[in-house]
């Protein structure tokens, strides 16, 4: 997808439980969802950079995400840093 084709649509968090024996500690991670120029919905982890997925639905996108970020985890294991979600700003260009 190129970013001519990228428009903001919603930011949310979504918590993950580690998949632990005994312990079940939740997990935040904000979640950017964009829709693209064919009307799917894309969402990406910025905690996470290999993370994203996509879906026609908010309903599928969120639950595909989810699973997304499990395997991430599962895969590269936690991120080495926290960052703190600040907001989303649109800028424009001449181009």
């Amino acid at each position: 997808m190129s970013p001519q084709h990228r428009t903001a649509a919603f930011e949310g968090c979504v918590t993950v439980y580690n998949k632990g024996e005994d312990t079940s500690v939740p997990r935040q991670f904000d979640v950017v969802i964009e829709r693209d120029s064919e009307g799917y919905y894309v969402a990406s982890v910025p905690q996470l950079p290999a993370c994203h997925t996509q879906a026609r639905s908010l309903d599928e996108v969120t639950e595909r995400i989810r699973e997304a970020i499990e395997l991430c985890l599962e895969v590269e294991g936690a991120p080495e840093q926290d960052l703190e979600f600040v907001g989303i700003q649109r800028v424009t260009i001449a181009a």
